[in-house]
């Protein structure tokens, strides 16, 4: 039988800080092993720590990017449990009163999966956050066999702990909340979030009730998932496996499980623990914070949301809701384009046509990113004034810009003309087109009959004719001038 699904989420997301969270060691990645250490984040014995100011702005500024509130006094807790990660032992972290309370994480449409985007249930759909605290990251184990090495490089850094209500109910829109939040922390300055290299983590808990009016089902934790495409499919198979279990008869059990990729599926490792078993005390060696003059510091500091700079380009600069989507869902995207239509002349829906058609293709070719795209907003605006001007066609800026991303040191216009693309003379041209015209009267006749797919056979035969290159679009109009 068909069961509800409730799905919330814990997202660890690693602090864009240059120091530890309680010490002054680097948070550099892909380090030497074990070089960024010290005695406080080695846990050695009487090492005190000492706070992150930056880390505690940044986490206070992603509370007010996601309308979180916070306290008026935020306090340090330790949480005692056994972390082969962790040397102290125990991890200092926020239990009662953490820095930030509420808040969403919007949904935005382009953030779902390709395939599911047709069949969204809940358009606009803000999933609520219960909290966001900051604690200390633990150290990176990789198991070999029977034996394990660790790397305390990343101990000890900052790492926010974004905890939603159970507000999700599909692998897709966990997929749209981790992709829609990963771009508001990077646009934010707050983190890279980049999965790849565990900035950023994710548990997810399930639970599943045969109707809404049933308390919430067993609670499954599912770990050890490090990217959107493994969280889809460990949610559905959980899903499946979960109600399989309940269709036998069989109850779940409050557990943790980790998501086996290679096999694809979920294997028990404990029965979940409850708070108590932390045995969460106040920090005795940190004093609680005073939020509201950070709170002063970073309030100016917030960013233009994704959703609100799509809906400014809508309106100022013409764009459709998914060019407006695609274009401010990456920070430097957003920046290149208003670069280009600052400079005047050509209109926002042709500039955006030719970003995301043309630029983003090539720079995914390429994997290349934006923020390191060789041709720069000038040269693009003096390209598109050649189309514009009825010097190029759509297809020829295309070869132009190819020449020009190898060799971006060069001028449209110069590559235009080392091509033939320049503009040809009118008389020259009317003659050429009268020429073709008598040339070819059957199919002149077939084309004042109605057979308009001919214009493109002449338009094709002035091009050969002609020494240069002209303009395919401005020999086409003026054909279909002298043929009307």
């Amino acid at each position: 039988m068909p069961y509800l699904v409730t799905i919330g989420l814990e997202v660890h997301c690693q602090v864009n800080t240059r120091t530890k969270m309680f010490c002054a060691c680097r948070t550099s990645f892909a380090e030497d092993p074990n070089t960024n250490t010290c005695p406080v984040c080695l846990g050695l014995p009487g090492a005190l720590p000492v706070l992150n100011r930056e880390a505690i702005e940044k986490t206070l500024l992603t509370g007010l990017m996601l309308g979180c509130g916070s306290p008026e006094l935020s306090r340090w807790d330790r949480k005692n449990y056994f972390y082969p990660d962790m040397p102290k032992n125990f991890q200092t972290t926020q239990m009662d009163f953490p820095l930030c309370l509420g808040g969403g994480v919007p949904l935005y449409e382009h953030c779902y999966p390709t395939d599911a985007r047709k069949n969204i249930k809940t358009p606009d759909k803000v999933v609520r956050l219960n909290r966001i605290h900051l604690e200390e990251d633990v150290a990176k184990s990789t198991h070999l066999g029977s034996t394990s090495i660790i790397d305390f490089n990343r101990a000890g850094t900052p790492l926010m702990e974004i905890v939603s209500e159970p507000d999700l109910e599909t692998a897709e829109e966990v997929c749209s909340y981790l992709r829609s939040l990963q771009m508001i922390l990077q646009q934010g300055g707050v983190s890279d979030a980049d999965m790849e290299k565990g900035q950023m983590r994710c548990d997810v808990n399930i639970s599943l009730r045969e109707t809404e009016s049933d308390p919430l089902g067993a609670k499954i934790e599912l770990k050890n998932l490090n990217s959107v495409s493994a969280i889809r499919r460990a949610i559905h198979h959980e899903i499946e496996r979960q109600s399989e279990e309940l269709d036998m008869g069989i109850p779940q059990i409050q557990s943790t499980r980790r998501w086996d990729d290679d096999r694809g599926e979920t294997q028990l490792m404990r029965t979940k623990e409850d708070a108590h078993d932390y045995r969460y005390f106040p920090c005795p060696d940190l004093l609680p914070v005073r939020t509201e003059p950070l709170l002063a510091k970073v309030r100016p500091l917030v960013p233009e949301l994704p959703h609100e700079k799509a809906a400014r380009f809508e309106k100022d600069f013409g764009v459709t809701t998914y060019d407006g989507s695609v274009l401010s869902s990456d920070k430097a995207l957003a920046e290149f384009f208003e670069s280009v239509v600052g400079q005047g002349d050509i209109a926002g829906k042709k500039v955006a046509n030719f970003l995301i058609n043309v630029l983003l293709g090539t720079l995914n070719e390429r994997s290349i990113a934006i923020a390191d795209c060789p041709v720069s907003p000038a040269k693009i605006h003096a390209l598109l004034a050649l189309v514009e001007d009825g010097t190029l066609a759509s297809s020829q800026a295309k070869e132009v810009f190819a020449v020009l991303f190898e060799s971006p040191e060069k001028e449209p216009a110069s590559i235009a003309k080392e091509l033939g693309f320049e503009p040809t003379d009118t008389g020259a041209l009317d003659s050429l087109c009268d020429q073709v015209i008598a040339a070819n009267p059957e199919k002149v006749a077939e084309i004042q009959g109605g057979n308009d797919k001919l214009l493109n056979w002449l338009t094709g035969q002035v091009m050969k004719a002609s020494p240069s290159k002209p303009n395919p679009k401005q020999v086409t109009d003026l054909l279909r001038a002298k043929l009307s």
